[in-house]
């Protein structure tokens, strides 16, 4: 491939700092494609700060188009969904201005288009004649919303499960126009292989870890103080919050009643309301956006994931792992990692008995040691970035082949 040919990159969120989960993929894969091509960005802003990184964007792509996404005035935008009977996620996303940055470039000579996320591929839904269209769904966002669904009272039952539904409806559409499809894991990628209606298989290719960035040994200038466990994370979606409140509601008051001078510290941006209530009680900090999370994990005793609803793959899992940090995770947040319970990670649903998994490695330094050097041991061996992209160009490789000439296939290099 000619280290100049064109591509478009479409996300739906800026995909640089990578400091949530969804950046972290698509920065990873971004970066990646530049390696090989002329990559023309263009994606949504939801938090004003993230403006400060478009030079850097710049230049490592040919071109960066940011549009600025009020997520208070999408949500009131989205609500026309319900007229037209259209996922409200799609309307969410749905702007004149990024539709006519996009029309524009796709005018230019392209090699492929390159899609993260489904919510932005209404933007190339139109075909034209040789180009490619490349989705990566990440995560089956339709099975989310279904999840919330059964947990959810009244009125809101109604509107997660109309969700669920039409998001199905046009993840598999669009699955079925595009010309390679991708999710993040294979439990991820059968569940779309399933849907009735399904025309075209959706390959995967899995999330890494930095694990020279992740890594126990590197000493940090500033270290807070010491935790005995941690929880990381995005502290303004909606998983998160609900497990964060979860764990401090249900399973802290078991650790506090045999342990009651212990820490429970809660890291990540944006806390919600109900979160920044906690700080200050039952032995709770919430920390707020940290520069980097690794001095926080390196002094965490314990990292919990104590996730009830969760699609796809848990990054913080894996870093927390990376990090040599014994990790007490629900079945939700561990589905899809390939861990062993009980040799690299603790599985425990049940809030007295997760309570119960934290006080024994509490009281057991050398238990929780092993438990460390076992899930690095496990990051390091499966989950290397390099190793999950040349997936994603054996696949994509395989897919383009009949189409494109060899020289204009991704390189395998990551």
């Amino acid at each position: 491939m000619s280290a100049r040919s064109e591509i478009l990159f479409l996300a739906h969120r800026i995909p640089y700092p990578p400091d949530k989960g969804d950046k972290i993929r698509s920065w990873r894969l971004l970066k990646h494609l530049t390696q090989t091509y002329a990559v023309h960005l263009a994606c949504f802003v939801d938090e004003p700060d993230d403006f400060a990184h478009a030079d850097f964007l710049r230049s490592v792509c040919a071109s960066v188009t940011l549009i600025a996404l009020n997520p208070m005035r999408a949500k009131a935008k989205s609500l026309s969904g319900y007229l037209n009977r259209e996922p409200l996620s799609m309307v969410y996303y749905r702007s004149k201005a990024l539709q006519q940055a996009v029309d524009a470039l796709r005018a230019r000579p392209l090699a492929a288009e390159v899609v993260f996320s489904s919510s932005m591929a209404q933007y190339i839904e139109k075909p034209l004649p040789g180009r490619k269209r490349i989705i990566d769904f990440c995560d089956a966002d339709s099975e989310k919303w279904l999840q919330y669904a059964q947990d959810a009272a009244p009125p809101l039952r109604s509107v997660f499960a109309r969700e669920g539904r039409l998001l199905a409806r046009a993840e598999t559409e669009i699955a079925n126009w595009a010309d390679a499809n991708f999710a993040i894991t294979p439990a991820e990628a059968a569940l779309f292989n399933r849907r009735r209606g399904l025309k075209k298989d959706v390959a995967w290719w899995s999330n890494g870890v930095d694990t020279d960035y992740f890594d126990p040994v590197i000493s940090f200038d500033e270290l807070p103080a010491p935790a005995d466990v941690v929880f990381v994370g995005a502290m303004d979606y909606r998983a998160n919050v609900e497990a964060a409140t979860y764990f401090a509601e249900a399973v802290w008051p078991f650790v506090l009643k045999s342990a009651p001078d212990v820490q429970f510290v809660i890291v990540g941006a944006n806390p919600v309301r109900k979160i920044r209530a906690l700080d200050g009680k039952n032995r709770i900090n919430v920390t707020g956006r940290v520069d980097d999370v690794r001095p926080w994990l390196d002094q965490a005793k314990i990292v919990v994931a104590p996730l009830r609803v969760a699609r796809g793959m848990q990054n913080k899992v894996l870093e927390a792992m990376a990090m040599a940090r014994p990790v007490v995770a629900t079945t939700a947040a561990a589905t899809g990692l390939g861990v062993t319970p009980g040799e690299d990670i603790l599985i425990a649903d049940d809030a007295a008995v997760m309570a119960q998994e934290i006080l024994s490695l509490l009281g057991d330094s050398d238990k929780r040691h092993r438990l460390g050097v076992a899930a690095r041991r496990m990051v390091c061996e499966r989950y290397r970035w390099s190793e999950q992209l040349k997936r994603f160009d054996a696949a994509l490789g395989a897919y383009s082949s009949s189409a494109m000439e060899p020289s204009e296939k991704l390189a395998s290099s990551a």
